[in-house]
């Protein structure tokens, strides 16, 4: 009788190049072998990653992908059959776009604000002509919304059809406005919340990013809510999820985002680490506990020290009675065992709305066409189409960073963006110093700047002394820095 303990799966950490990681090694505390890391390095670098991973003889690649390389790691996950993805390709598809959240709860009849995604202009147009306002207008791309910056209220249709002949984004996601109380962010792991948090918008405004001046507390999420954040983890089949979910004035509830790349204390990193070890290994690792609603008592820990605390266990009660006329019941959500499957739910040949569609926006952006929408004011109309004939590049969150991904790599280029010219850039910004503007780009690179600027902003406020306000004035400037334009 062999007393060799099962082989266990060779696990690697999925990293790419300028993304912040949302796992290290530290998560999966007690792991006994060697875990991998593969970095994936952005341009033409997708068949020496897969080469990469046959070398290493890796089982499991664990790591959230970023929107911009969404559909890349689709073909790579094909190429490598036998790897498993956690989370899947599919569990991350609503992490790339809105518009891939907005058909996931449709196909699966999860409760949204009603939204209208168009791919022709002329049909946005004709919707913007007739709808009621106010609408709430976003950037579909990426998995965040940056403090509230891709996201916008207009109240009439000459707002509208402003902000899209600024902002040019494709396609036009508009959604209607939801006159909220708060929204409540759930954090699940095997569809059992975590962690549950109100976000309620400071007095007189509709934004609830704690950014925006909103505050947070974590008492009394509604069952409602958690009941719907775990039918949503379900559908998405994922290891570990995250809901936005709005409140209305009428107490009425709909998920605003969903993804499996959310913010999260490192002991939550941790939980989930301790999740997919037992997971992966369930004869070597016990089930961990998660005590219902420990959030509320967390929740009074200074947010500095929960940034720092890590590795926390829950042990389970114990209680009995001499007759056994009472067992306490069973806990609310139990933490369940996630499966993958071999099949494709949303294969990018069917869902990639935006690449299939991409040519069909007519350009100028709305510009020629502004004086139409029924509001006859000429001067605005005016500068609608010259801002259109200045620029008219369409703003998808994606493709912008793939040309400047591949400008910044043309290193013979007398084109190139060089160092001096990104610190001269952020110099350009009020508030920004020498110090600061040399720090980003030395510690990033110009490719990893122009990717963070891009895609990931937020990521900005990692050094010192750059706050929300100083965050918005660089995005500010870098929309209308002529390096991009």
């Amino acid at each position: 009788m062999s007393l060799l303990k099962p082989q266990l799966p060779k696990i690697g950490m999925l990293y790419l190049d300028h993304v912040l990681r949302f796992f290290d090694r530290s998560n999966f505390q007690g792991w006994p072998d060697k875990i991998e890391q593969v970095i994936y390095h952005w341009g033409n670098d997708k068949q020496r990653f897969i080469n990469e991973v046959k070398q290493k003889k890796i089982d499991v690649l664990i790591g959230n992908i970023p929107a911009t390389a969404y559909e890349t790691f689709r073909d790579i996950a094909r190429a490598l059959p036998d790897v498993t993805f956690i989370p899947s390709l599919d569990s991350q598809f609503s992490n790339k776009s809105k518009e891939n959240v907005t058909h996931f709860c449709e196909k699966y009849q999860l409760p949204i604000p009603k939204t209208h995604i168009f791919y022709q202009q002329d049909e946005a147009l004709a919707y913007l002509r007739d709808a009621e306002y106010p609408k709430i207008v976003k950037r579909s791309y990426g998995p965040s919304n940056y403090g509230g910056y891709f996201v916008h209220k207009v109240d009439t249709v000459d707002e509208a059809v402003r902000l899209f002949s600024e902002r040019r984004y494709f396609p036009a996601y508009i959604q209607d406005f939801v006159p909220m109380k708060a929204d409540i962010r759930v954090m699940l792991i095997g569809h059992q919340p975590v962690c549950a948090f109100w976000r309620r918008p400071p007095e007189g405004e509709w934004l609830t990013n704690t950014s925006q001046g909103g505050s947070m507390d974590y008492q009394d999420v509604p069952r409602e809510v958690l009941d719907l954040a775990v039918r949503v983890s379900k559908a998405a089949k994922a290891e570990y999820w995250a809901c936005d979910i709005a409140v209305s004035t009428k107490d009425e509830y709909t998920i605003l985002e969903c993804a499996t790349a959310f913010a999260a204390f490192p002991y939550i990193r941790d939980w989930i680490g301790q999740y997919l070890m037992w997971q992966l290994a369930p004869a070597q690792f016990t089930k961990p506990y998660f005590v219902d609603r420990n959030w509320e008592e967390l929740g009074k820990i200074d947010s500095s020290l929960l940034r720092t605390m890590r590795h926390i266990r829950f042990g389970h009660a114990s209680e009995s009675t001499d007759t056994g006329e009472y067992a306490p019941a069973d806990e609310q959500y139990s933490l369940l065992n996630t499966y993958h499957e071999n099949d494709e739910e949303w294969p990018s040949e069917a869902w990639n709305f935006q690449d299939i569609n991409r040519d069909q926006f007519s350009r100028p952006y709305f510009g020629h066409d502004y004086s139409d929408v029924g509001n006859q004011n000429a001067d605005l109309a005016s500068e609608a189409a010259v801002s259109q004939t200045v620029s008219t590049a369409l703003d998808t969150g994606i493709e912008d960073l793939a040309e400047l991904t591949e400008f910044a790599n043309e290193s013979t280029d007398s084109t190139t963006i060089k160092p001096q010219q990104l610190v001269d850039f952020f110099l350009s910004v009020k508030g920004v110093g020498t110090l600061l503007a040399e720090g980003i780009v030395e510690t990033l690179g110009v490719e990893g700047t122009v990717e963070v600027l891009n895609e990931q902003p937020e990521q900005l406020m990692l050094f010192r002394n750059l706050k929300q306000k100083k965050l918005e004035a660089i995005l500010n400037q870098w929309h209308e820095c002529e390096l991009i334009n």
